[in-house]
């Protein structure tokens, strides 16, 4: 097959979350698979800059209609890997900037001139090149226009250009949504701009129109497709997304072997097996060392590695903060977000210097070895999509603390509800589900027979793709 996937960002280009991880992964399988893979990612600055798009060739300068003026753009193109072209949309007013979204602060406030303008490009540039898909896989709000616009394009130009679009929900939180007076924009019909087109509470919703007209809509866990058709978790589109229910599947991402394995991890100072943990304990003494924390330190290391939002539960994580008062813990917290909830965990590491560190910064290198080093790894998200971060430390023999959501629910075995095949412990959405996970897990690690055996069950799941390719094929052909 020929599939072409459009994201907002792509492992290792750029990333703020799992969605540059899981596009990039998915991607790798399918090519991996036979089948022919382009993907389309805006050209911000460190794409461009980054080695592997050092030779990229320019193969369109082309003029985009963007309401009543055209804006030039430029088309480059670059194969990381065999059978896989990553084809970038540049436009320097648009996608030279530091950051994909936003200035840390506040999202920019062309976000939706930047990613109609994106959608425009790949659509003119599957259009010029001949790009004749069996798919055009769309990722989150950022592509959520592409399958209108491309359907809209083949009909004014007389073009197939894809045989299936198909639109995939990886956060429903984040809907892109911009005034009306933006659809301009977009040259497509004003009936669109309706009840039943784009319109949400009088604006215009990014995620609404690739729900509604994509030909198959996905997202990336089973138990989170049942809980966005609900008020609790839908965000205010669960009337839309039931109505897509007939067309909708929950297909669980995977992880990337290549890339997170701790037997062959470079990021790591050292590696390790089911067979052989004792580089495990390397990384844990590093960790500590790095965090200015005693490297013999024998108790448990609870480790966060996540924006730090309420989404993902770093409230709850600080309303325990006499546990980690109380105990002799260690808590290593490695991400940025919400200013008052970084500022929270600093002063909570500058009450408890010997006990809490925070390394509020994006560091690949860093959530490596944080998910490597540490005993548990603390996750509970008040709602998740799928989440990757709870796979990684199954993988690297770290045990998960999540709540019972989403893809957390899906991946994580509670070892108390089923001692055969527990790899984690599962806890209620509030601070004292939280309390009594981090009290379990207490227990836990004084049982070392018991927590060896755990870890070692986690380290030999596989959270594969197979069974998601399977899934895409089918509904890209049906």
């Amino acid at each position: 097959m020929k599939i072409v996937h459009a994201a907002s960002e792509l492992f290792p280009y750029v990333k703020t979350g799992g969605l540059a991880d899981a596009v990039a992964s998915l991607a790798g399988a399918q090519a991996a698979r036979g089948h022919e893979v382009a993907i389309f990612v805006p050209g911000y600055r460190g794409v461009v800059d980054h080695p592997d798009a050092a030779e990229a060739e320019i193969i369109l300068r082309p003029r985009i209609e963007m309401g009543d003026v055209f804006m030039s753009g430029e088309i480059r193109r670059f194969s990381p890997r065999e059978g896989v072209t990553v084809y970038l949309v540049c436009r320097d007013e648009f996608f030279d900037r530091r950051n994909p979204y936003g200035t840390g602060e506040r999202d920019y406030e062309d976000n939706h001139h930047r990613f109609i303008f994106f959608c425009k490009g790949v659509v003119e540039t599957m259009r010029l090149q001949r790009v004749n898909a069996d798919a055009v896989h769309c990722h989150d709000w950022q592509t959520g226009l592409l399958p209108l616009l491309l359907r809209h394009a083949e009909q004014r130009h007389g073009d197939i250009l894809a045989m299936r679009t198909v639109f995939t929900i990886h956060n429903l939180a984040f809907q892109g949504v911009f005034p009306m007076r933006s659809f301009y924009r977009t040259n497509l019909p004003d009936e669109l701009m309706g009840i039943d087109g784009v319109e949400f509470y009088g604006q215009m919703s990014m995620m609404k129109s690739g729900i509604l007209f994509a030909d198959r809509v996905t997202t990336v866990s089973p138990t989170y497709a049942r809980e966005i058709q609900t008020p609790e978790f839908g965000c205010g589109l669960e009337g839309v997304v039931a109505a897509r229910a007939e067309d909708l599947q929950g297909l669980l991402n995977g992880v990337d072997r290549a890339i997170w394995n701790p037997a062959k991890d470079a990021l790591l100072p050292a590696t390790y097996t089911v067979d052989n943990l004792k580089g495990k304990w390397t990384c844990r003494e590093e960790l500590l060392r790095r965090h200015g924390f005693d490297p013999d330190f024998g108790g448990p290391i609870f480790g966060m590695v996540c924006r730090l939002t309420s989404q993902k539960g770093v409230d709850l994580v600080l309303a325990n903060r006499e546990f980690f008062k109380r105990e002799n813990v260690r808590l290593i917290a490695l991400g940025r977000g919400d200013p008052e909830l970084e500022k929270g965990l600093r002063e909570l590491a500058a009450a408890l210097p010997k006990r809490v560190a925070l390394c509020d910064k994006l560091d690949e290198t860093m959530s490596h070895l944080v998910t490597a080093g540490s005993d548990f790894f603390v996750m509970p998200s008040r709602f998740e999509p799928c989440g990757l971060s709870q796979m990684y430390s199954q993988i690297y023999g770290t045990i998960p603390i999540v709540t019972r959501v989403g893809g957390l629910a899906d991946t994580v075995v509670d070892f108390d509800e089923d001692p055969k095949h527990g790899t984690g412990i599962q806890v209620p959405v509030t601070p004292e589900g939280l309390l009594c996970g981090l009290e379990r897990a207490l227990r836990l690690h004084r049982n070392v027979k018991k927590l060896v055996e755990i870890q070692l069950r986690g380290m030999r799941r596989r959270f594969g793709w197979d069974e998601t390719v399977d899934a895409l094929e089918t509904l890209y052909a049906d």
